[in-house]
């Protein structure tokens, strides 16, 4: 067993001398928007912000503002699988309360 504790013995033999490290890489991320519409109450969105993207009542409503005047705005981002989840949550959520808004996502 001696002779496999030394190096140059280790290296003839096909050893490797020093563990390699695999590079990892973040995940990609992905944009929620939300999308404007003529129908939508602006209290609806607000709630909607607040309750599924954790946003404080302040930061809700200038995200709906933004909605409601550039008619569009980013909610957060996130990898994809919580991106897919968050989009899906808004729009079956307001399709549940019978309102029209809409959130889609895109690669950051």
């Amino acid at each position: 067993m001696a002779e496999k504790q030394n190096p140059d013995w280790q290296a003839e033999h096909g050893y490797a001398v020093a563990p390699s490290k695999p590079e990892l890489k973040q995940p990609p991320k992905y944009r929620v928007i939300m999308m404007n519409d003529d129908y939508t109450p602006m209290d609806f969105v607000v709630e909607v912000l607040e309750t599924l993207f954790d946003m404080g009542r302040e930061r809700a409503t200038r995200t709906m503002l933004q909605v409601h005047t550039e008619g569009q705005a980013l909610c957060g981002i996130f990898t994809f699988e919580i991106a897919e989840a968050k989009v899906e949550q808004v729009n079956s959520y307001a399709q549940r309360h019978g309102h029209p808004l809409q959130c889609t996502m895109e690669q950051d």
